[in-house]
C-alpha cells in the first residue's frame, strides 16, 4: 500500500471533519488536542456526539452542546464544573492502565492526539503523553473506516522513549494534520503554606539516599521533590507516572542517578504536566523516557525499583486505614489514576514505602472536619482498601501502619490527626477490632 499524505487542515476544517453523529476519544491531560476541541464548540448541529477522555485542561464549549456527551476516565476541575452545571458529563471507572482496554472495547471512529512537527523521518512525537491510547491510535490510523487526527505544534517539545517502545506516530498513517502555534497549557504550582510544608517535611523522613520516587499531582508532591533538590542527599531514581517541575528540578541540581535497576540510566514516566520551562527542558531530553502506562504503572515493575518511595495525596482516611482518593460525600473529585498501582507495588518489599499525604482537617460549609475518620460518610467510594496502606502523612505526623492491627492502626492513625479532633478518634479506635 503506498504512503498516504495527511490531509492539512485548520481546527475549524478538521471540525467539520466530525458527523454530526460520531465517536471521538482522545489521551489524558495533555494528550488533548486543544485547538481541535476549540474549534468543535464552534458547532451547534449536534445529534449524538460521544466523547471520549480524561483530565479535561480546559472548559470545551463543545460539551456544553445538546447532543454532546463525555465519559471520563478522570476528572479535573473542568469536568467537575461541566457536571456541576448540569451537562451530560460521567465517569467511567477504571485505573490509568485500564484505558487502552476500554478503548479497544468500545473503538471510537476518530482518535486524536497532539504531537510535536514531524522530524526528518516523518515521525510524529507525542510529545508530553504516552499513556495507554498509543495502540489504539496506531489502530485508527490504519483503519480505512476510521480516522486519526494529530494536532502538530511547534511549542511542544519531542521526547523520547526506550526499545521495544514507542512513543512517536509515522506521518502516513495520519487521516488529518492539524497545523498550530499556540502555546501549550501550563500548569502553574501553587504556592506552598505552612501546612504543605509540614505535610512535606514528614514525609521527607522516609526518602533516604538511593530512593526511586513517584511524585503525584498536587503541590504536597512537588514540594517533596524540590526539597530534595535543595538538600543534600542524592543518588535518586525517578519512576513516575508524571514528570513535574519539582522531578526536573532533581535533575538540575544533579540528584538523579538512576542507577534503580531496573530502566537504568533514565527516569520512566508515561506524562508531563507543568511550566514553560519544564516543556523546553524536555525537548530532545534523553534523560528523560516516556513509557506506555501499562509499563509504568504495572504494580509488578515498579517494585523491582531500588528503594521505592511513592507521594500521593487523599481527600481522607478512615481509623481502618481505609484510603479515599476520588470521591467523596457523593462528589466526584478525581480518579483512580495510577495511584492505587503505586500503592499495590510499595507492598512487595520491605524497604518500600508509599506515602499518603494529606491536611487533617477540610472546611466545609463554614464547618472545621477531620479528614481522618472513624468512618467514612456514606457515598464514598474507597480508591485503596486497608491491606495496601502503608504510610499515612499529615502536618502533625506520619505513621506507618502496615503490620499493625487494626486496633493499632486506628490508634496510629488517631494520633496524627488535628488535635480537635484527637481524643475523640483516640477514643473511637479503642472500639474497634477485627471486622470483615
Amino acid at each position: 500500500m503506498p504512503a498516504m499524505t495527511p490531509r492539512r487542515c485548520t481546527p475549524e476544517e478538521a471540525a467539520h471533519l466530525v458527523h454530526t453523529r460520531d465517536t471521538v476519544a482522545f489521551g489524558l491531560g495533555p494528550g488533548i488536542p486543544p485547538a481541535f476541541f476549540t474549534a468543535l464548540g464552534e458547532r451547534d448541529d449536534w445529534e449524538e456526539l460521544v466523547v471520549g477522555g480524561a483530565l479535561l485542561l480546559d472548559y470545551f464549549k463543545v460539551l456544553t452542546k445538546p447532543g454532546v456527551s463525555f465519559r471520563s476516565g478522570f476528572f479535573g476541575p473542568a469536568e467537575r464544573i461541566l457536571l456541576a452545571e448540569g451537562y451530560n458529563v460521567d465517569l467511567v471507572p477504571g485505573g490509568f492502565r485500564q484505558f487502552g482496554t476500554i478503548l479497544s472495547m468500545f473503538p471510537p471512529r476518530i482518535m486524536a492526539a497532539q504531537a510535536a512537527p514531524p522530524d526528518s523521518a516523518g515521525n510524529l512525537s507525542l510529545s508530553l503523553h504516552l499513556g495507554s491510547t498509543y495502540d489504539e491510535l496506531l489502530a485508527a490510523g490504519r483503519d480505512p473506516e476510521r480516522l486519526l487526527f494529530v494536532e502538530v505544534n511547534p511549542h511542544l517539545p519531542r521526547t523520547h522513549s526506550l526499545p521495544p517502545y514507542e512513543n512517536t506516530l509515522p506521518l502516513d498513517i495520519v487521516d488529518v494534520l492539524i497545523e498550530v502555534t499556540d502555546e501549550p497549557f501550563t500548569l502553574e504550582e501553587a504556592v506552598p503554606d505552612e501546612i504543605d510544608t509540614a505535610i512535606a517535611t514528614n514525609a521527607l523522613t522516609f526518602v533516604t539516599d538511593g530512593a526511586t520516587l513517584q511524585t503525584g499531582i498536587g503541590g504536597v508532591p512537588s514540594m517533596v521533590a524540590t526539597r530534595l533538590a535543595e538538600g543534600t542527599g542524592g543518588d535518586y531514581g525517578i519512576h513516575s507516572e508524571m514528570f513535574t517541575n519539582g522531578l526536573m528540578r532533581l535533575h538540575q541540581a544533579g540528584k538523579v542517578t538512576n542507577a534503580k535497576g531496573l530502566f537504568d540510566g533514565v527516569s520512566v514516566v508515561t506524562f508531563a504536566l507543568g511550566s514553560a520551562d519544564l516543556y523546553r527542558w524536555l525537548d530532545d531530553n534523553l534523560e528523560v523516557a516516556f513509557l506506555p502506562v501499562e509499563v509504568v504503572n504495572d504494580p509488578s515493575i515498579i517494585a523491582r525499583n531500588r528503594k521505592l518511595v511513592s507521594v500521593n495525596g487523599a481527600l481522607a482516611v478512615d481509623l481502618y486505614g481505609q484510603v479515599v482518593a476520588d470521591c467523596i460525600d457523593g462528589e466526584q473529585i478525581s480518579g483512580v489514576g495510577g495511584h492505587e498501582d503505586f500503592l499495590a507495588a510499595a507492598d512487595l518489599n520491605l524497604d518500600h514505602n508509599s506515602l499518603v499525604c494529606l491536611r487533617s482537617t477540610v472546611t466545609i460549609g463554614g464547618e472545621l472536619r477531620s479528614r481522618i475518620m472513624s468512618q467514612l460518610p456514606e457515598g464514598t467510594v474507597v480508591s485503596t482498601p486497608r491491606h495496601h496502606t502503608s504510610v499515612v502523612v499529615t502536618e502533625y505526623g506520619a505513621v506507618k501502619v502496615t503490620g499493625m492491627t487494626v486496633k493499632e492502626r486506628a490508634r496510629a492513625l488517631a494520633q496524627i490527626a488535628h488535635p480537635d479532633f484527637r481524643e475523640e478518634l483516640c477514643e473511637q479506635a479503642e472500639t474497634l477490632g477485627p471486622c470483615c
